[in-house]
């Protein structure tokens, strides 16, 4: 009888002590409520986890008298990987009796699912704040694409760009020139997530500073190219791709500077089409980079599509969407409306995709004039 009473008041301390260890989520805590247990509980000299710095009584150093065979007791995670130790020092140096033993690795086992949980919580507690201040990041820079299109006479134009993580580098703005024209740009900073993103922001700055100048193109890409060298080690790794166009809406005319960037489309009335070809590398990739310009007429019933390479390099199992697919979807589309032509493709390479994940930032830009028979598109 006396053993079975015992047994009942060991399960009922233990019980007690698992309610202690489990009351807290945080880790210091449940640490801190294991040691407590020990030494008032049990009546230990002392206990101590350890490279943490928490003890409670007093806890021999090892190889001082009897401390070199102090019990210890290990604390695993649910796939047995260390998470601390628990060392006691029982009184006067003695050995721990039975009971004792095992109300302590009762408690251990009890104290590690409580420890588990604790940094499981802050982890949590972690990634939350990381995830606010990614969606904080990711308004931000949708902030800091154009809010609102140009209205050009004659012409349609529309853009979209979705990121592959919360932020993504690619780039596209329009800025008014002095003289009428207005300035367009579709940008790709090597790379994906939050490095890219913030260099994508100071392309921007940078981009919007020489813009309103009003300088030839093919000066603007120059010095873009310089400054984002100048910008050192961590920017060079980081460098940009970007397709330059000015179009004067009055006279139809464009000038196309493409820095290292995919081909842009010029789909002609007659169903022929023309590609603009990289004049240059990327820019901060090397200095002293100097860049040419083409010019051409931009007709009635003429469309442009500028895009970034998370368009064409996306797969379908082994197999490519590619730019021959995309040239060949988009000149397929007859609407003059470049928002429904910039859906379609969407449309298509999401179908080609059959559901699987995006895997880079797409980004592309669509530009029609419309034909002079036809009414300008709402």
């Amino acid at each position: 009888m006396i053993d079975l009473q015992q047994q009942v008041a060991r399960l009922q301390a233990l019980l007690e002590a698992s309610r202690q260890v489990h009351s807290t989520i945080r880790e210091e805590a449940v640490l801190g409520a294991v040691l407590s247990i020990v030494v008032r509980e049990l009546e230990m000299a002392g206990a101590a986890f350890p490279g943490t710095g928490l003890s409670y009584g007093r806890v021999p150093e090892q190889g001082e008298g009897e401390g070199a065979t102090l019990p210890i007791y290990l604390m695993q995670d649910r796939e047995g990987k260390r998470m601390a130790e628990l060392v006691v020092a029982p009184p006067g140096g003695r050995e721990l009796t039975l009971y004792e033993a095992d109300f302590i690795e009762g408690l251990v086992l009890q104290a590690a699912v409580a420890l588990e949980n604790a940094r499981n919580h802050e982890r949590n507690l972690q990634w939350a704040r990381v995830q606010q201040d990614l969606d904080a990041a990711r308004n931000i820079q949708r902030s800091l694409l154009p809010q609102e299109l140009p209205e050009i006479v004659g012409y349609s134009v529309a853009f979209k760009s979705v990121t592959c993580y919360e932020v993504g580098g690619d780039y596209l703005d329009f800025v008014e020139q002095p003289d009428g024209s207005i300035l367009m740009v579709v940008a790709d900073v090597a790379g994906k997530g939050l490095a890219s993103a913030m260099m994508s922001t100071s392309f921007r700055a940078a981009f919007r500073a020489m813009a309103i100048t009003g300088l030839p193109l093919d000066d603007l890409a120059t010095r873009m190219n310089e400054h984002h060298w100048r910008e050192g080690e961590e920017a060079r790794r980081r460098y940009v791709t970007a397709i330059f166009l000015r179009l004067h809406p009055e006279t139809g005319r464009l000038e196309v500077v493409n820095a290292g960037h995919n081909p842009g489309f010029l789909l002609h009335a007659d169903g022929s089409s023309h590609q603009f070809e990289s004049a240059g590398t990327p820019l901060g990739l090397l200095p002293g980079m100097r860049y040419s310009s083409e010019q051409c007429w931009f007709t009635p019933g003429e469309r442009l599509l500028f895009y970034t390479d998370g368009l064409t390099e996306v797969f379908r199992g082994d197999e490519e969407f590619g730019p021959e697919r995309l040239m060949s979807e988009f000149s397929r589309c007859p609407s003059e409306r470049a928002d429904v032509i910039l859906d379609a493709l969407w449309t298509t390479i999401e179908d080609f995709a059959e559901g699987g994940p995006q895997s880079d930032d797409m980004t592309a830009l669509a530009l029609c004039r419309c034909a002079e028979d036809t009414e300008m598109p709402a």
